[in-house]
């Protein structure tokens, strides 16, 4: 059997329908949303991991930079209806944070997911490792920034990832932190 493998598609290419389908089964699907909503209108600038076993994709992830004048609130998933992704308020100067003016360029991690009968084997750590580096040589980032889940906490926190702000609700997702991490 080919062994599993890690793949970087950067900014400007876009990948395969088997990375979508991946995220939305991952990702939409146990909300009981539509397929589309796993798209976002930044994909083609965004750096996607991906990975791989014998032509299978089993876990996915991307990362997008951060725009200096953002601050990092957007849609939820491209098209109608999308509910909004609060902003990380440290990047918008407004909030006593450690090292505040040594933040950017700095990039956002989202639409995180691993095949549900794959999980827990170091996949989705594997992706989150392979954006960070890339994120960091690409566009030269000093922190990256993240919604999780509150089930996720456990896993980001075991991959240097840091909690701030308090708890909040993303429509049609459900309850979130947000995240961060210095690099």
């Amino acid at each position: 059997m080919e062994p599993m493998k890690l793949r970087i598609i950067g900014p400007g290419e876009i990948p395969g329908e088997q990375y979508f389908t991946v995220r939305w089964k991952t990702l939409r699907r146990p909300l009981g949303l539509d397929i589309g909503t796993e798209r976002l209108s930044d994909d083609d600038v965004a750096i996607h991991a991906l990975v791989e076993e014998a032509d299978e994709i089993l876990s996915v992830g991307r990362a997008h930079l951060i725009p200096e004048d953002s601050d990092g609130a957007m849609s939820d998933h491209a098209g109608e209806g999308a509910s909004t992704c609060p902003p990380f308020t440290p990047l918008s100067g407004h909030y006593d944070f450690p090292e505040s003016d040594e933040l950017r360029p700095a990039f956002h991690i989202r639409q995180m997911g691993t095949l549900e009968e794959r999980r827990r084997q170091g996949l989705a750590a594997r992706i989150l490792r392979g954006l960070e580096e890339t994120c960091c040589q690409v566009w030269g980032c000093r922190s990256g920034w993240l919604q999780a889940r509150t089930l996720a906490i456990p896993f980001y926190e075991s991959q240097g990832w840091q909690v701030f702000g308090e708890e909040y609700m993303i429509e049609k997702v459900g309850s979130h932190y947000s995240m961060w991490k210095k690099f």
